[in-house]
């Protein structure tokens, strides 16, 4: 840059999109996680379940995904679109993220961790999501999910 000082870095970013459905018994009224899951059934007891069916599971994450997301100062964003309706939630990786389970994908308001957490302090729970995707979803319509990590800031 000519030796002016630098005002901006370029960053090139990779997304996982995949998919899920909605399912009768969506209610999305869990005050501290949403989850998305490759079960075919959702109990009413589900509180928390927002797609069912799901293409992929925490243990399916990229490689470069997970060692991103294991950096504790990385900004996860996901961007939820569902019958025209999008909604995006932006939360934290961690150094505990294990992200092995192979069934489910939890995103939490708090820093509990387990297999399944993909996202810790998460900008919104299940009762936050915008309430006309969570009707589409509860009339069983595709969910397209679009998943990223940016690392935090270069140091130096």
């Amino acid at each position: 840059m000519d030796g002016a000082r630098q005002r901006y870095r370029l960053l090139e970013s990779r997304w996982i999109h995949f998919t899920a459905w909605g399912h009768g018994n969506v209610k999305a009224t869990h005050k501290s996680t949403f989850e998305i899951t490759r079960e075919s059934f959702l109990t009413p007891r589900g509180d928390c379940i927002i797609g069912v069916r799901s293409s992929i599971a925490a243990s399916d994450l990229p490689g470069w995904f997970k060692d991103l997301a294991r950096r504790g100062d990385s900004l996860i964003i996901l961007i939820l679109c569902s019958g025209g309706v999008c909604d995006s939630v932006v939360g934290r990786g961690d150094p505990g993220l294990e992200m092995s389970d192979g069934m489910r994908m939890i995103f939490r308001r708090s820093t509990y961790i387990e297999p399944a957490t993909v996202m810790v302090e998460a900008s919104k729970a299940a009762k936050d999501l915008d309430r006309r995707l969570v009707e589409r979803l509860a009339a069983s319509a595709r969910l397209d999910a679009y998943l990223t990590v940016i690392p935090g800031p270069v140091q130096g």
